[in-house]
């Protein structure tokens, strides 16, 4: 397992975690809205009207309304990135990660715009009556680049299992565990049964679903989020500061947390943001391009309120909880996962200044300039569940760890332990103590600090529960319809069989690896999508114009 992690985090460095994915994702956001003259803002009451059916015509074609499509979307949007996401972020970037998401999501605004007009525009009815549409069918119709359209479609499907099915029921597997004592494979196959058969019925069974389950899981979890805040509403204010002050110079350490530079910060925050309102992934577009209707233009301005609901709404809301409880810096009781920890040499303290610059360094400059921080290998003598030994320091989930014990088939251990370059490769030992926590861990600490007390946390499980189940739904359409555009509609059903064996198994895997393949697979999708609309920029124009002169000739008959 850890060499898988180590490939999956090898490949993320040359896709989503290189220096350039943050300038492309937020730049193309950027270009696109000074182009188009900043639609996020000038369509923005247009959109609602939109989306509430004030234009709408019986007779558009189409699978779904305006609302289903959008709820349908934000069911694949809204899940884990806004309740897990956004706390992995803080807990990797701080304050600063804060600030990041919100850019990603105010100029994701307009990429999500163009994504999906242009892939509402160049859409297909299948051989079943229904529609499919997405980036792969601009690629190949308009730009001619079917090579660039199968990339993307191959990527949707591994990215459906990467991020739109394992993060979610891992993460509801993890909560209802910590919540309710419920096994996570019990979780896993419970809901995997039922998640097969809301995706046998196609889409209008998953809009049904959605237009029903996004409006309420919303309002659940927005009330357990505000009685946290207005419990530490005194706190609200210098939240807001340490995301302001720390967005450009990165977030200084504070309690158990070592800090995170300015690049490491960003590039956190824009991933997290992706991750939460996939704008510029291309993913929505599929759900989007099933909305009735003759003008792709109007979908478009209907999806571009998904990053301001999902990232500048939800995704704050959550943040501030996090934030003003002050739980993101101190160390919570829990049992580490191996690919949180590390074992460095020498006696490092989070109390010492000295110390903290170096541990920073080694934290944030992925070793290129660790500050003097080494890797220990070696062998660790344990007796009673306590190392008996100071020539080494264990940092777990990026912070040092505090009350460290062994474990060993739920007896404390003693004996002896191996570590190779950092890492705990004994077997079975389990290790636990006081560490920083993040994603929905995070979250579920920071809703006890609020008017509901411990009760708080049983708000995360359900919200979570709701949020991510309704995400693999959504998910499941945007790899089935990507397998139509490869392989045909026989491929739908052995793709269906893998997508819920898929989602069982990841119930019981080690969390941080599934949220490092989310990484990947997010940034295998957007690069393309990215290329593909940047090129159909004066196409997207055209689409745009054309839109308001039959909107304004219409308006005038």
């Amino acid at each position: 397992m850890d060499a898988f992690s180590d490939l999956i985090q090898l490949l993320h460095s040359y896709l989503g975690g290189h220096a350039f994915f943050p300038y492309l994702l937020i730049g193309t956001g950027v270009l696109f809205t000074l182009y188009l003259g900043f639609p996020q803002i000038r369509y923005f009451g247009h959109a609602t009207r939109v989306l509430r059916g004030k234009y709408a015509k019986d007779d558009a074609p189409g699978d779904t309304s305006h609302f289903q499509a959008l709820s349908t979307a934000l069911s694949g949007t809204v899940g884990t990135g806004n309740i897990g996401g956004v706390a992995l972020a803080i807990y990797f970037g701080g304050p600063a990660a804060l600030f990041w998401m919100w850019v990603t999501a105010f100029f994701g605004m307009t990429t999500k715009f163009v994504e999906v007009t242009l892939s509402h525009k160049y859409r297909e009815k299948t051989a079943d009556g229904t529609m499919a549409g997405g980036p792969m069918y601009y690629m190949e119709k308009k730009l001619n680049m079917k090579w660039l359209a199968v990339i993307f479609a191959i990527a949707t499907v591994v990215s459906s299992m990467g991020s739109g099915n394992m993060p979610q029921i891992n993460n509801i597997a993890v909560g209802m565990n910590e919540s309710f004592g419920i096994d996570k494979w019990i979780t896993g196959a419970v809901l995997a049964v039922v998640l097969s058969m809301v995706i046998i019925g196609g889409i209008k069974r998953i809009a049904h679903f959605a237009e029903k389950v996004v409006p309420t899981m919303a309002a659940i979890y927005i009330i357990g989020a505000l009685a946290v805040i207005f419990a530490n509403l005194e706190n609200i204010g210098p939240s807001f500061l340490s995301i302001f002050q720390n967005a450009f110079s990165g977030s200084a350490a504070l309690g158990g947390f070592l800090g995170a530079s300015f690049a490491y910060a960003m590039q956190r925050g824009v991933g997290r943001g992706l991750f939460s309102n996939e704008a510029g992934q291309g993913s929505a577009a599929i759900a989007h391009a099933s909305a009735r209707g003759k003008e792709p233009a109007s979908e478009g301005m209907v999806s571009l309120l998904e990053p301001f609901i999902d990232t500048i709404v939800i995704c704050t809301i959550t943040g501030l909880v996090i934030l003003s409880s002050g739980v993101w810096t101190e160390k919570h009781q829990n049992n580490f996962d191996r690919a949180d920890m590390t074992y460095v040499q020498g006696s490092y303290s989070d109390k010492d200044a000295k110390n903290v610059n170096q541990l920073f360094h080694y934290l944030n400059t992925e070793n290129e300039e660790d500050g003097g921080v080494k890797e220990f290998s070696g062998s660790i003598n344990v007796q009673n569940g306590k190392a008996i030994s100071n020539d080494f320091t264990l940092i777990a989930a990026r912070s040092v760890a505090e009350d460290v014990t062994y474990y060993l088939n739920d007896e404390v251990y003693s004996g002896s332990i191996e570590i190779k370059d950092g890492k705990l490769s004994t077997e079975d030992v389990v290790v636990s103590g006081k560490s920083l926590v993040h994603s929905v861990k995070l979250t579920s600490e920071a809703f006890k600090r609020g008017f509901f007390g411990d009760w708080g946390q049983y708000i995360v499980s359900i919200g979570l529960l709701l949020f991510a189940f309704s995400t693999a739904i959504a998910w499941s359409y945007y790899g089935d319809r990507a397998m139509i555009y490869l392989f045909g509609e026989k491929s739908v059903l052995p793709y269906r069989i893998v997508y819920v064996s898929a989602f069982f198994l990841a119930s019981i895997i080690d969390s941080s690896i599934i949220w490092d393949v989310a990484l990947v697979t997010v940034a295998m999708m957007t690069i393309p999508n990215l290329v593909g609309i940047l090129l159909l920029h004066k196409d997207m124009k055209q689409t745009v114009v054309k839109y308001w002169e039959h909107f304004d000739k219409n308006q005038s008959d």
